[in-house]
Protein backbone atom coordinates (compact mmCIF):
# COMPACT_ATOMS: atom_id res chain seq x y z
CA UNK A 1 0.00 0.00 0.00
CA UNK A 2 1.53 3.34 -0.98
CA UNK A 3 2.38 5.81 1.76
CA UNK A 4 1.43 9.48 1.81
CA UNK A 5 4.29 10.26 -0.59
CA UNK A 6 3.34 10.59 -4.24
CA UNK A 7 6.26 9.12 -6.14
CA UNK A 8 3.98 7.56 -8.74
CA UNK A 9 4.04 10.68 -10.95
CA UNK A 10 5.29 9.95 -14.48
CA UNK A 11 7.65 12.95 -14.11
CA UNK A 12 9.54 11.47 -11.13
CA UNK A 13 11.89 8.93 -12.66
CA UNK A 14 14.22 6.79 -10.54
CA UNK A 15 12.73 7.73 -7.17
CA UNK A 16 11.58 4.21 -6.33
CA UNK A 17 14.37 3.74 -3.77
CA UNK A 18 13.47 7.01 -2.06
CA UNK A 19 9.84 5.91 -1.84
CA UNK A 20 10.89 2.55 -0.41
CA UNK A 21 13.14 4.23 2.18
CA UNK A 22 10.37 6.59 3.25
CA UNK A 23 7.95 3.69 3.56
CA UNK A 24 10.48 1.76 5.67
CA UNK A 25 11.00 4.80 7.89
CA UNK A 26 7.26 5.31 8.40
CA UNK A 27 6.84 1.66 9.37
CA UNK A 28 9.71 1.73 11.88
CA UNK A 29 8.34 1.39 15.41
CA UNK A 30 10.15 4.19 17.19
CA UNK A 31 8.93 5.36 20.55
CA UNK A 32 10.00 8.67 21.98
CA UNK A 33 13.11 7.24 23.64
CA UNK A 34 15.68 8.57 23.68
CA UNK A 35 14.63 12.16 23.10
CA UNK A 36 16.73 14.02 20.54
CA UNK A 37 17.35 17.43 19.01
CA UNK A 38 18.37 18.31 15.47
CA UNK A 39 19.98 21.73 15.14
CA UNK A 40 21.40 23.63 12.20
CA UNK A 41 24.98 24.72 12.89
CA UNK A 42 25.47 26.33 9.49
CA UNK A 43 23.96 26.17 6.02
CA UNK A 44 25.68 22.82 5.34
CA UNK A 45 26.13 21.36 8.84
CA UNK A 46 23.68 19.79 11.32
CA UNK A 47 24.01 18.31 14.78
CA UNK A 48 21.85 15.49 16.12
CA UNK A 49 21.93 15.24 19.92
CA UNK A 50 20.40 12.32 21.80
CA UNK A 51 19.83 12.24 25.57
CA UNK A 52 21.46 8.95 26.59
CA UNK A 53 21.99 9.36 30.33
CA UNK A 54 23.31 6.18 31.92
CA UNK A 55 24.87 4.87 28.71
CA UNK A 56 28.60 4.46 28.37
CA UNK A 57 30.31 4.83 24.99
CA UNK A 58 30.71 1.04 24.92
CA UNK A 59 26.89 0.68 25.22
CA UNK A 60 26.31 2.80 22.09
CA UNK A 61 26.74 2.07 18.40
CA UNK A 62 26.55 4.45 15.43
CA UNK A 63 26.55 3.02 11.90
CA UNK A 64 25.72 4.30 8.43
CA UNK A 65 24.56 1.78 5.86
CA UNK A 66 22.56 2.32 2.67
CA UNK A 67 22.10 6.02 3.55
CA UNK A 68 20.55 5.14 6.92
CA UNK A 69 22.07 6.45 10.12
CA UNK A 70 21.41 3.84 12.82
CA UNK A 71 22.05 4.68 16.47
CA UNK A 72 21.60 1.88 18.98
CA UNK A 73 22.02 1.65 22.71
CA UNK A 74 22.21 -1.54 24.75
CA UNK A 75 22.54 -1.59 28.50
CA UNK A 76 22.69 -4.70 30.60
CA UNK A 77 21.36 -5.01 34.11
CA UNK A 78 24.14 -5.25 36.66
CA UNK A 79 23.72 -8.71 38.17
CA UNK A 80 26.30 -8.16 40.88
CA UNK A 81 24.46 -5.26 42.52
CA UNK A 82 21.73 -5.43 45.16
CA UNK A 83 19.05 -2.77 44.76
CA UNK A 84 16.65 -1.78 47.54
CA UNK A 85 14.62 0.07 44.91
CA UNK A 86 15.18 -0.06 41.16
CA UNK A 87 13.39 2.70 39.29
CA UNK A 88 15.94 3.14 36.51
CA UNK A 89 15.59 0.32 34.03
CA UNK A 90 18.38 -0.76 31.71
CA UNK A 91 16.86 0.18 28.39
CA UNK A 92 17.64 -0.56 24.79
CA UNK A 93 16.88 1.72 21.89
CA UNK A 94 17.30 2.15 18.19
CA UNK A 95 16.98 5.44 16.29
CA UNK A 96 17.08 5.59 12.49
CA UNK A 97 17.60 8.68 10.36
CA UNK A 98 17.47 8.64 6.56
CA UNK A 99 20.39 10.53 5.01
CA UNK A 100 20.25 12.30 1.65
CA UNK A 101 22.70 11.38 -1.10
CA UNK A 102 26.21 12.57 -0.21
CA UNK A 103 25.42 13.49 3.42
CA UNK A 104 28.21 12.39 5.75
CA UNK A 105 28.39 11.74 9.48
CA UNK A 106 31.67 13.33 10.49
CA UNK A 107 31.85 12.25 14.09
CA UNK A 108 30.15 11.38 17.34
CA UNK A 109 30.88 12.55 20.86
CA UNK A 110 29.48 11.49 24.23
CA UNK A 111 29.58 14.08 27.02
CA UNK A 112 27.37 14.71 30.06
CA UNK A 113 24.83 12.08 29.00
CA UNK A 114 24.41 13.55 25.52
CA UNK A 115 25.47 11.82 22.31
CA UNK A 116 26.15 14.40 19.59
CA UNK A 117 26.68 13.59 15.91
CA UNK A 118 27.93 16.09 13.36
CA UNK A 119 26.31 15.81 9.94
CA UNK A 120 27.72 17.55 6.84
CA UNK A 121 25.75 18.22 3.70
CA UNK A 122 27.88 18.67 0.58
CA UNK A 123 27.46 21.62 -1.74
CA UNK A 124 25.11 20.48 -4.51
CA UNK A 125 26.78 20.06 -7.86
CA UNK A 126 25.38 21.90 -10.82
CA UNK A 127 25.93 19.65 -13.80
CA UNK A 128 24.59 20.41 -17.26
CA UNK A 129 24.78 17.72 -19.90
CA UNK A 130 23.97 18.08 -23.57
CA UNK A 131 22.58 14.95 -25.17
CA UNK A 132 23.30 14.37 -28.84
CA UNK A 133 20.20 13.71 -30.92
CA UNK A 134 20.76 11.10 -33.59
CA UNK A 135 18.65 11.59 -36.71
CA UNK A 136 17.73 8.12 -37.86
CA UNK A 137 15.61 9.54 -40.70
CA UNK A 138 18.67 11.27 -42.19
CA UNK A 139 20.58 7.97 -42.08
CA UNK A 140 17.76 6.26 -44.05
CA UNK A 141 17.89 8.80 -46.87
CA UNK A 142 21.67 8.44 -47.31
CA UNK A 143 21.33 4.95 -48.78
Amino acid sequence: MPGPWHFDSPFLLGFERVAQSLERMSNAQQDGYPPYNIERLSERQLRITLAVAGFDASDLSVTVQNRQLLITGRQSDAQDREFLHKGIAARQFQRVFLLAEGVQVDGAELADGLLSLTINQPEPESIAQTIEIKNRDADLYKE
